[in-house]
């Protein structure tokens, strides 16, 4: 830990108490009267360190989810500020896309380390940055260490073609860079989106100027600082905080070649339109109502495991989550019975204690919009099993924390609001169906496409229904597997492009055609 602090990595002042790790304890700064917590060091970073705006305007309060307590006042940045970023950014970029990709790599895969050698540190900030449990947390850090190393190893493969041309003449292609790229990140996944963001982006040679969600703000500095620390140019990965309008200057920043935003579908449209002004190509990766499809002939046991993986992970706040769950009507009693007695059981609480497997909603106005949800659902006619109501832990620290119980809601039908709205929180809506003809007709009823899957024995049966699926990222017998190595992304309303996978460096680079003449040029004229 003290090499930890010496590596300029003050990763959690604000932990105060509930940290683990006493010897940090003294340098937080706690306030006598409220109890609250407050973040010293500031969260936007460029220029190689962080950056306190002297003059900031516009700030907003940030709440730690677990207790509803302050973490901090969050500074957003204005014009002057992003673009002293995006001109860091810049200066990085022309340093950064001349390096060799041996080079690079090298720098990201000592990121990649310093990362494994603080994941408790940066999971316990993260939890937290999010309210989610430490179990998850860990789960997230790991995550984004291995995109970096796997697009560290990508760095090195980046090549065009050779194309020979009548006459010994020839052409060829040139992957390059776009240039500054622009990530904005949403609240589920702080961590591990910015690094999901960044490291096909510097792979393929660009910098980057990074937004968190205005409500999770403190994680996504830790992996500049990581970036900083590993050896990377200064301005090679920019943090500015803000919201809405720091967001449409990112957008509308004539030096800034691509956005990359993960967050809801309506964002995600003025994203696309804001880009479209510049003509700057756009990921997307946006909302999802995904069905999950479980068959007669599937193990149940296994079915319903899948199916609480697919409905409350991260307090259910997972933009692919299989909330749409369609049990043939054969085991519809059964799978009840067994998802509601797991539900149940599902420990909620401190999302710091090892045993909690469930922690806090991002915040207060999120989770009274899920529990409206739920309301909304006993009066359209549903009937709710299990949970759906506050919770509050014994632990009377925890008494203002923006807790729920896990619901599992039945008697739903395709038209009502909890089946057709994504609600990003703890709720499975379960509905029967008969026919795989007929499952799949609901199944992609949907304006949104982003995961679907499917649980059943009958190997055929599994990939002819994948197939008709309407959806970019489907399991099969297993439910949220999001391995690095592999492309994620949605069809329809759930976004363009993809994230993981050999594929994303298409998504962060251009294709230059050369043509070399080797004879005399043949002119008409």
């Amino acid at each position: 830990m003290a090499h930890f602090l010496q590596g300029k990595m003050p990763l959690v002042k604000f932990l105060v108490q509930r940290l683990r790790v006493p010897s940090l304890r003294h340098e937080i700064s706690r306030s006598a009267s409220s109890g609250t917590m407050v973040i010293k060091d500031p969260l936007n970073f460029w220029g190689a360190d962080r950056v306190k705006l002297h003059d900031a305007a516009n700030t907003e309060a940030v709440y730690e989810p677990a207790t509803g307590r302050v973490l901090c006042q969050l500074e957003h940045c204005g014009p002057k500020e992003v673009n002293q970023a995006v001109l860091h950014a810049q200066t990085a970029f022309g340093v950064w896309s001349k390096m060799a990709g041996m080079e690079r790599a090298k720098v990201m895969l000592e990121a990649a380390r310093i990362i494994e050698s603080r994941r408790e540190d940066i999971a316990e900030a993260e939890v937290v940055n999010n309210g989610k449990s430490i179990t998850e947390a860990r789960m997230d850090v790991d995550s984004a260490r291995l995109c970096i190393e796997y697009y560290a190893g990508l760095a090195t493969t980046l090549a065009g073609q050779h194309v020979q041309l009548p006459g010994g003449s020839f052409a060829y292609t040139r992957r390059e860079p776009l240039g500054v790229c622009v990530g904005i990140g949403a609240w589920n996944y702080p961590f591990q989106i910015a690094a999901w963001k960044s490291a096909p982006a510097l792979a393929c040679g660009n910098s980057m100027v990074f937004k968190p969600s205005p409500v999770t703000p403190v994680t996504a500095v830790l992996l500049a600082e990581i970036y900083a620390q590993a050896g990377a140019p200064s301005g090679l990965y920019n943090v500015v905080q803000g919201g809405q309008e720091t967001g449409m200057l990112l957008c509308h920043h004539p030096s800034v070649a691509k956005v990359s935003f993960t967050g809801s579908v309506p964002t995600g449209k003025k994203i696309m339109e804001m880009a479209s002004s510049g003509v700057k190509p756009v990921t997307l990766e946006l909302g999802g109502k995904s069905p999950l499809i479980i068959f007669e002939d599937s193990d149940v046991e296994n079915a319903v495991r899948g199916a609480l993986m697919a409905n409350f992970l991260s307090q259910g706040q997972v933009c692919s989550n299989g909330t749409r769950v369609f049990v043939q009507r054969q085991i519809l009693p059964q799978f009840l019975e067994e998802v509601v007695r797991r539900t149940k059981a599902i420990q909620i609480g401190d999302p710091l204690l090892e045993q909690t497997r469930m922690g806090a909603l991002v915040n207060r106005p999120h989770l009274d919009k899920v529990l409206g949800f739920i309301s909304q659902a006993k009066e359209e006619g549903a009937r709710i099993l299990c949970g759906g109501e506050p919770f509050i832990p014994a632990d009377p620290k925890l008494k203002d924390g923006y807790y729920m119980s896990p619901c599992v809601i039945d008697n739903c039908t395709d038209d009502m609001t909890c089946v057709r709205e994504e609600i990003f929180g703890p709720v499975m809506s379960v509905l029967p169906f008969d026919t795989e003809e007929e499952v799949l007709q609901r199944a992609n009823d949907s304006t949104m496409g982003l995961a679907a899957g499917v649980f059943t024995k009958d190997v055929k049966r599994a990939h002819r229904v994948v197939e008709n699926l309407q959806a970019g990222a489907c399991f099969i017998n297993n439910y949220n597997i999001t391995p690095v190595e592999v492309p994620f992304g949605g069809y329809k309303a759930s976004g363009i492009g993809r994230e993981n996978g050999q594929v994303t460096t298409e998504f962060y680079s251009q294709l230059k055609t050369v043509v070399v003449e080797m004879g005399d040029v043949d002119s008409l004229f």
